[in-house]
């Protein structure tokens, strides 16, 4: 590139025609029309929220009602439905299969009740034993306790000699 060389300026030439003259108007509708959309929206907005505050507690009445009069309705013939549809067996042919687990439990009740006798019972008597040792247990005491007061052994020593010999 040479030093001499000029920057070249460009003219751009819009020539007047139909496009131009469209584009300026639209430009000019849209400066006009841009506070009116905006007050629409406003408007709109306000509405909406009026349209929910009518429809709120309607929808609520309305699924109360579904869920109190039509859902017992449709449940109902649902479980009638599968009932009639259903291949498994009926009850008159589980009949065996039911009597055989109605015995075991009763049997299972009835053993659980033996078993809470039993213990019972048990029991009884441990406590019964228990009291006739505690007799026996403060009858050895009181004897023992005899003993050292008189200061001797049966082998004739004293209760602190016959400690150091057993150490």
């Amino acid at each position: 590139m040479s030093l001499k060389m000029k920057k070249r300026r460009v003219t751009v030439v819009v020539p007047e025609t139909r496009i131009g003259r469209v584009k300026t108007k639209a430009m000019r509708t849209a400066d006009q029309v841009r506070p009116i959309a905006s007050t629409a929206r406003e408007v709109a907005s306000h509405r909406i929220e009026d349209a929910r505050v009518w429809a709120a507690p309607r929808l609520d009445r309305a699924a109360q009602s579904v869920e109190e009069q039509i859902a017992p309705k449709v449940s109902a013939f649902l479980t009638q439905a599968a009932e009639v549809i259903d291949p498994s067996p009926s009850i008159r042919r589980r009949g065996g299969r039911a009597r055989w687990s109605t015995i075991a439990l009763l049997a299972g009740f009835a053993a659980c009740a033996v078993g809470i006798v039993i213990y019972r019972n048990n029991a009884r008597q441990w406590a019964d034993s228990m009291k006739d040792t505690s007799a026996d247990a403060s009858r050895w005491s009181g004897e023992r306790a005899e003993e050292p007061a008189r200061g001797m052994n049966e082998t004739g020593a004293t209760a602190d000699e016959a400690s150091r010999r057993m150490y």
